[in-house]
């Protein structure tokens, strides 16, 4: 494969997450040993920013900054959830893909890495098939993101693993709480997290029982799963009666016994053409509170889960940075339309060993990875050891953020513009 001279564009897009940096950083040290890659730039607000041609020079950043990266939380580039939608916009969509081009062309833009989840891979393998296409000689590899867990083909997407880590420790603690000022009155705290479709998110806090029954969470509900009412509440009493509460998490695209999600709020789509989703553990309380009578309350763990850097989990950041890092590397080799994925094996001493690989992305894009329904348990109130055996070495390892006057420290980037080249996008 001859050897590709040019520019090297990195841009996030979807929600941030606080492993998303260290792929970046791991892009960006890997770039720098390489010749063939004369600038590295980074696109401000995902594919949007690109299109706006909001270029930033990384070469212009701190040494130390890069390495801040590793442990900062949020999307430091910026990022969007702007799609070059085909199906639903396909002028638009060729015009943004005209100028996506221009601005490639403008500023000899031959390797592109896009961090992001299903619709962004989904991005990266219009951009590669439209390179193709045009005869542009283009390097464009998908590295993976998402808290939520449902890229396919990877053992885990970098992010996951550091909310599982935060999530299962707030829920441990709020069961301790709420452990301790339980009486015969029973109550009852519903704690809701994220995962629209997929409960990769939800099921991990499992991880917070530590193989005690007793312990929180005592009910875990998953959005693969449509759950009946009437057997949801006679678990919960049932839970109530033997330990005076009940901890459930409940991921926030719950589903009914129709498949409704029971948080949507169908009046308000998102940029995708979703239902808006608010508050399936506001639904689920009034249900829990109304029909049992017992003491309700619920915890809406939000953004907080997915930009808890404080406590990140080591695998976790590792893995994103050896994704960064990988994406480079195949790049250069002359590999183009592939997602990065990361491979789990185990050594002979029992310990667990971490590597990257590579998948089409012609395979990934929209794709979307769902919780083995044998990894809960037969009722579907609780994930089972297989889940756990998948997840606990996810978490492991503690990430050392420096702090400046007892908080976490970390970093901002100085986003040196590039000049534009370009008229301003019509």
């Amino acid at each position: 494969m001859a050897e590709l001279v040019g520019n090297l564009l990195v841009a996030q897009s979807g929600g941030p997450t606080c492993a998303i940096n260290a792929s970046l950083a791991g892009v960006i040290r890997e770039a720098g040993k390489h010749e063939c890659i004369e600038e590295i730039y980074g696109g401000l607000n995902g594919i949007l920013g690109i299109l706006q041609e909001n270029l930033i020079d990384l070469n212009d950043e701190k040494s130390r900054t890069i390495e801040g990266l590793k442990h900062t939380p949020a999307a430091a580039l910026g990022t969007c959830r702007y799609k070059i939608d085909f199906k639903r916009k396909p002028a638009q969509a060729a015009k943004d893909m005209d100028r996506l081009f221009e601005v490639f062309q403008a500023h000899n833009i031959r390797y592109f890495f896009y961090t992001g989840g299903n619709d962004s891979q989904d991005t990266s393998h219009k951009i590669h098939e439209d390179a193709v296409r045009r005869g542009y000689d283009l390097r464009v590899i998908g590295v993976p993101k998402t808290i939520d867990n449902d890229l396919p083909f990877t053992d885990s997407c970098p992010g996951y693993g550091s909310v599982v880590k935060h999530n299962a420790t707030v829920v441990m603690e709020v069961g301790i709480d709420v452990g301790s000022m339980a009486t015969d009155d029973g109550s009852c705290c519903i704690i809701e997290v994220m995962g629209r479709s997929a409960g990769w998110i939800a099921g991990g806090t499992v991880l917070a029982k530590r193989g005690n029954p007793a312990a929180a969470p005592h009910i875990v509900l998953l959005p693969e799963i449509r759950y009946d009412m009437e057997a949801l509440l006679a678990k919960i009493k049932e839970v109530v009666e033997a330990y005076r509460y009940c901890v459930m998490v409940v991921g926030e695209g719950l589903k009914d016994q129709e498949g409704k999600e029971i948080g949507a709020d169908v009046t308000r789509l998102d940029s995708f053409g979703h239902p808006v989703l608010a508050g399936a553990a506001e639904k689920l309380k009034e249900h829990v509170q109304g029909r049992l009578n017992t003491k309700t309350r619920t915890v809406i763990l939000g953004y907080a889960q997915r930009a808890a850097g404080h406590s990140a989990s080591l695998t976790d950041i590792d893995n994103a940075f050896a994704c960064g890092e990988a994406a480079v590397r195949a790049a250069v080799d002359g590999q183009s339309g592939f997602m990065v994925k990361i491979v789990r094996s185990l050594r002979e001493d029992g310990t667990m060993a971490w590597s990257t690989g590579l998948h089409p992305l012609a395979e990934v894009a929209n794709v979307e990875h769902f919780v083995p329904r044998d990894w809960v348990s037969e009722d579907g109130f609780m994930p089972n050891e297989k889940f756990i055996e998948y997840v606990r070495p996810l978490v492991e390892g503690e990430v050392k953020v420096p702090m400046d006057g007892g908080l976490p420290k970390y970093v901002t980037l100085e986003k040196s513009p590039v000049e534009r080249k370009l008229p301003p996008r019509a």
